[in-house]
């Protein structure tokens, strides 16, 4: 090729054929405008398939265009020292104005719109191939291009080639894309719920002291006017009683579901499993009909510790809860198979029916079932092991059967 390819300062003459634009211009530089590619350094996926175009062709330039309102932003561009240039004397702008998959001239000394282009008086440029960028709403973004110094003519092989990987930029430029979107969605989703965690506290903090205070005030009242009110004024202040520590119940479920994350900071250590059980049944076991035992011949664990405990303490006591048996029994069992720890908590409590069992994991998802104290559940706890072991790369399961009992078995990697 003549001298140095660089064509920034070579005027336009007039007899040149400049491209025009798309009728739906507009809306194309939109397009180009949101997949933030403009002025972006050079990245190797882009690169490596101009290099494999100019190998293909025997071609010394092949570039990725892409059609900016005055300019040509060459992303990839194999062969120029440059990654720029003005879109009017572009071979590229004219690809986006033709229909076909690709424009291809043989020889540009002889065509009429390409004569007097600069690249072709001054550059030397004779052959040109380039097939469209085309994004999935059809508009056309840019080019993929090859150029030669001497005329050529090109395969059928070519051609496809040409094609194929036109589409090819384009999916790398759509997975650019998606990959800007789905940053973003996480950044948005990451402070959302620092802003819920937030919320989560303040509410706690600025409602557990007057729900307290309500609570207190209905105890001395039922102690006071026990003998001197009648059974319905009796009866309401239970009420206020219970709905107190219904509401208690839903504001510690959901700080402890907004705190949990934080027990995913910290390491795996090493867990004495006698101790660790020594420390679940103590929180567990208030009432005397209560009977947990254990089944393993591990006497350590590899894990997460606070995790894990949060992930028994929430089955375990709902295990305790909903068991109307005159002796409840709880039966934890932990075995290692094939690099997961396997847990079971199995239980000879009142079971889940088979429809509402579906959505059991589901955050504020209850069942019709009461507890021992005739209380609804929060539908907050299971979610809580549910993404506790979906962090962990854990996972876990159940079987039910109403009135019989529920086993529910969990899985971590060791």
């Amino acid at each position: 090729m003549k001298g140095d390819f660089s064509i920034q300062n070579i005027p336009i003459t007039h007899y040149m054929l400049v491209p025009g634009y798309p009728a739906n211009e507009a809306e194309r530089q939109k397009e180009v405008e949101k997949y933030q590619i403009l002025d972006t350094l050079p990245i190797e996926n882009y690169d490596s398939i101009t290099a494999l175009m100019a190998y293909v062709f025997g071609s010394p330039i092949s570039l990725v265009s892409i059609l900016d309102r005055e300019r040509n932003f060459l992303k990839s561009h194999h062969g120029v020292p440059f990654n720029e240039d003005p879109r009017d004397r572009s071979f590229c702008g004219h690809t986006i104005m033709q229909e076909g998959e690709i424009m291809i001239i043989p020889d540009a000394s002889k065509d009429d719109r390409f004569a007097d282009n600069p690249l072709v008086t001054e550059m030397g440029v004779r052959f040109y191939a380039g097939s469209p960028l085309i994004n999935d709403k059809g508009f056309k973004i840019g080019a993929l291009c090859v150029f030669d110094v001497e005329p050529k003519e090109i395969s059928e092989y070519q051609v496809q080639a040409l094609v194929n990987m036109a589409q090819q930029v384009m999916i790398v430029m759509e997975s650019h894309f998606q990959n800007h979107l789905l940053q973003k969605a996480q950044k948005e989703l990451v402070q959302r719920n620092e802003n819920l965690k937030k919320f989560a506290n303040i509410v706690s903090h600025d409602l557990k002291s007057p729900i307290s205070g309500i609570t207190n005030i209905a105890n001395i009242l039922e102690t006071n006017l026990k003998d001197k009110v009648d059974e319905e004024t009796n009866d309401w202040l239970g009420l206020i009683q219970k709905s107190c520590f219904s509401i208690a119940s839903y504001i510690d479920g959901i700080l402890s579901f907004y705190q949990s994350e934080e027990l995913l900071n910290s390491n795996r250590e090493t867990v004495v499993l006698e101790g660790l059980f020594k420390e679940l049944k103590y929180a567990c076991t208030i009432e005397k009909d209560i009977h947990i035992s254990i089944d393993s011949t591990l006497k350590e664990l590899r894990v997460n510790r606070g995790a894990l405990m949060q992930i028994l303490m929430n089955l375990v006591t709902n295990a305790v809860k909903y068991n109307s048996s005159t002796q409840r029994n709880i039966v934890l069992s932990i075995q290692e198979i094939e690099g997961k720890y396997i847990f079971e908590v199995k239980d000879n409590g009142d079971g889940i029916n088979e429809l509402e069992a579906k959505s059991i994991f589901e955050l504020f998802e209850t069942t019709s079932n009461t507890d021992c104290n005739g209380e609804m559940g929060t539908g907050i706890g299971l979610s809580i092991v549910k993404k506790l072991l979906e962090k962990l790369d854990g996972s876990i399961s159940y079987v039910t059967k109403p009135g019989q009992g529920s086993t529910f078995t969990f899985s971590l990697p060791v």
